[in-house]
């Protein structure tokens, strides 16, 4: 087997270590459940701000409404593929934040201690997705029309960050935080 055969089975084992970390405790499970529906909910909301704002701004027991319509929304316009990015993106995410948490936890016992240190990996992660979501909060509601495959192409690379990071980072209980470099 090659040295690149090697790697690539690296990464993959990694990455299923990563994959499967939230799993190893209710506690973990949860944050990562949370963090997934916070995201999955940003996402959609975002998607049509306007709309989402009108609705929990009369009556923020409709965020179910908003949700479920903005759902639709986004498979009407971008289709099974589109929902199906945005879908794993937000577990992503959860697993990701996870993650973070621990190796934050890590970085702390030893002596960085600064959420400074982890902060710009989690946000630079996030804006690959969201930034799509960015655009409509600013009033460039139109700007995803402009953009290729719907926004996809975005969803798509977010996604590609989140799996290149936890390849790299695998289970954070066995990481060492200088082997990140």
């Amino acid at each position: 087997m090659s040295t690149a055969d090697s790697t690539g089975q690296g990464h993959l084992h990694t990455l299923r270590d990563a994959l499967t970390y939230p799993l190893t405790s209710d506690r973990r499970l949860l944050v990562a459940g949370v963090a997934t529906a916070l995201t999955y909910l940003v996402l959609v909301l975002s998607t049509f701000p306007q709309f989402s704002v009108q609705i929990v701004s009369k009556d923020p027991a409709d965020i179910g409404y908003a949700v479920s319509a903005l759902t639709r929304e986004v498979y009407l316009t971008t289709g099974w593929i589109g929902l199906a990015l945005v879908v794993l993106y937000a577990l992503l995410t959860g697993v990701a934040l996870t993650h973070t948490a621990a190796l934050y936890r890590q970085t702390r016992a030893s002596g960085a201690s600064s959420l400074a240190t982890v902060l710009p990996g989690v946000l630079a992660a996030g804006c690959a997705s969201c930034g799509a979501g960015v655009l409509g909060m600013l009033g460039f509601v139109g700007a995803m029309a402009a953009l290729p495959f719907q926004g996809n192409l975005l969803r798509a690379a977010g996604i590609l960050l989140l799996v290149g990071f936890l390849a790299r980072t695998g289970d954070p209980r066995t990481c060492d935080v200088g082997d990140l470099t």
